[in-house]
């Protein structure tokens, strides 16, 4: 068992490489399209909140593994082929970036309007309103949401063994398949994943901390 575990770290940790890539890419992308989707949901036009609702409801009720293989295998028909890497970045990119539109949605929400009525009175642009008198706020209420959709990210990128990328999964399935013994390697594997959720979810304990001075 040792022996089979010795041999199994340096692949294993080549693995880990890719899933700490993987999940990185996906938190940054999804964060970032999703905040500024999440503030077109709550702000703006009709039309902009029609489609960004339509986004959010049409992709969060698509399975993630069906996602995943729509964009590997169905956009190529459109003309658009994808490496395995990006096309699992991607689907899990859009997955999640409709998670975070609801949490940002939330988190504004959640702060009474007039507060942006009484910045817009003093001067304010909408921008300065946003920065200063909104997400202060709002991001208090976000973080909870958004830490537990990192460690889901992290967790759901053992998603993309399943196109060939060689990641955390996907390395102990090929030490496994050479070495035959799969317990040792399994447990190996959710230590692992249990370190980085574990490490995740006291950062998010600390980053509640550090934002509870905002008093309601």
């Amino acid at each position: 068992m040792l022996a089979a575990i010795l041999y199994a770290i340096p692949f294993l940790m080549q693995g880990l490489l890719t899933t700490i890539v993987v999940s990185l890419l996906v938190v940054v992308l999804s964060t970032a399209i999703g905040g500024l989707m999440g503030i077109g949901l709550v702000y703006g036009p009709a039309p902009v909140r029609w489609l960004v609702r339509g986004f959010s409801d049409i992709v969060r009720g698509i399975p993630i593994l069906v996602l995943i293989f729509f964009i590997y295998y169905g956009l190529p028909i459109a003309g658009l082929n994808l490496q395995p890497f990006s096309a699992a970045v991607l689907a899990l990119t859009v997955f999640k970036s409709a998670q975070v539109i609801e949490n940002v949605r939330g988190a504004i929400g959640s702060i009474p309007r007039g507060q942006m009525d009484a910045g817009k009175a003093v001067g304010l642009t909408f921008a300065q309103r946003l920065a200063y008198v909104i997400a202060p706020q709002a991001i208090r209420r976000f973080l909870p949401p958004w830490i537990n959709g990192v460690t889901d990210a992290v967790k759901g990128s053992a998603l993309v063994s399943l196109l060939g990328v060689t990641d955390l999964m996907h390395a102990m399935q090929q030490v496994i398949g050479r070495t035959y013994n799969a317990l040792p390697l399994y447990v190996l594997g959710a230590i692992i994943y249990f370190v980085i959720n574990y490490g995740l979810s006291a950062l998010s304990r600390m980053l509640e901390r550090r934002f509870s001075y905002i008093r309601e």
